[in-house]
């Protein structure tokens, strides 16, 4: 083996770093423009996001600045009578103990929107419903005692007038081509907060069952809602009116990003009824109805849980004279499947009154088709009657 003296030790350090000098420019050459690339990219892309967030701020303060001043606060009062009550010391003294205890009244809050110049407001029924006096505040701080043209409990909605001059309006917009997904803000007075803005995106479209009312075909969005938004606006990006904001799913009784809308094609069809008849036009055959559950369809030799099940008739209306019967499964109308009591209602209170049905039902595992003539949805004490 071949010893190595001190000269090759020093000239095998020279070469090697020489050698790594050599590799380290080339190294330090390739990398310096990809930096000088990156830097030169990076100033141009700050001011463009900047940009183009502002643009997206004042579309949202601008449309807010618009409507805004349409979207009004409701206070509704509410009368509630005194109970009677047996006093001892009153009949000791008077010879007669029941006496009555006074009066006791309440207010509620809500939101409304303004949809004409002549003063009609558009709000949810229940934000009125037995109320002695409505009032109506605006933005400028003007107030109004408001009329009750019309309500209807089982879409929860309600128009209003007030006399006023220069009043703001919002616009009708189009709810059918909005798109899951798209903005939307919401403009109401939750807890009494007037004239509150907030934004969110479409949830989901045609929400039902929810249990708020009868006829249900919700916009849901997380634009927050709380309580007091009720009968507010909900606002597209175009600055137009797309829904009255109705409700909320909660389990603390605040905003936890699930609100509920009445689409704009519905409360505005809805207004205009009310204006014209004072009440809805909706068909009626008398009955109730209820869904199914795996255990009834069984028993009913049914092999799906889809369709109606009529749990009671209304004596003397048009679904017992044409010899329906209890837990009779309406099944479809006119052809159109009935997968819920929802189905069957639409399409029942969509019928004019003095048209016909024509309703597929099974009874006791056999198919029947049965004809009904539909009648005017009947109403008593002023409040439609619950059915179909």
């Amino acid at each position: 083996m071949r010893r190595l003296n001190v000269r090759d030790v020093v000239a095998g350090l020279v070469i090697v770093f020489l050698v790594g000098l050599l590799v380290g420019q080339k190294i330090g050459g390739q990398r310096a423009p990809v930096s000088a690339a990156a830097a030169q990219a990076a100033p141009p892309s700050a001011p463009s996001t900047v940009g183009e967030l502002r643009q997206v701020s004042d579309s949202f303060a601008q449309i807010a600045a618009a409507v805004t001043p349409a979207v009004v606060n409701i206070s509704s009062t509410r009368v509630m009578p005194g109970q009677a009550y047996f006093d001892p010391f009153r009949e000791f003294a008077y010879g007669d103990g029941w006496t009555k205890a006074p009066d006791q009244t309440s207010q509620s809050l809500g939101s409304g929107v303004v949809i004409s110049a002549d003063g009609l407001v558009v709000t949810n029924n229940h934000n009125i419903e037995d109320a002695a006096e409505v009032r109506v505040s605006l933005a400028d701080s003007r107030e109004f005692v408001a009329e009750i043209l019309g309500r209807d409990p089982l879409s929860d909605i309600a128009v209003l007038r007030i006399k006023g001059d220069k009043l703001p309006v919002a616009e009708w917009g189009d709810s059918e081509s909005l798109r899951v997904g798209e903005w939307v803000i919401a403009v109401g007075n939750p807890f009494g907060f007037n004239q509150t803005v907030t934004a969110g995106i479409v949830s989901a479209k045609g929400r039902h069952d929810v249990g708020v009312s009868d006829f249900e075909e919700f916009i849901q969005t997380d634009a927050a809602i709380n309580p007091g938004n009720s009968g507010g606006a909900l606002i597209d990006i175009n600055g137009k009116l797309v829904g009255i904001n109705t409700a909320i799913f909660s389990k603390t009784g605040g905003y936890q990003g699930i609100g509920f809308a009445i689409p704009a094609k519905i409360a505005r069809a809805n207004a205009e009824q009310l204006l014209q008849h004072g009440r809805i036009v909706r068909g009626w055959i008398g009955l109730i109805a209820r869904p199914l559950n795996s255990r009834q369809a069984a028993e009913l030799q049914l092999p799906t849980t889809k369709g109606a099940l009529v749990v009671n008739l209304y004596r003397g209306q048009p679904a017992l004279k044409a010899g329906l019967q209890q837990f009779d499964v309406v099944t479809a109308v006119d052809g159109q499947i009935v997968e819920s009591p929802r189905d069957l209602r639409l399409a029942v209170a969509a019928a004019k009154a003095g048209s016909s049905l024509e309703l597929k039902l099974v009874r006791q595992g056999q198919t029947r088709t049965v004809k009904i003539a539909v009648a005017d949805h009947p109403e008593q004490n002023g409040e439609p009657v619950p059915g179909i």
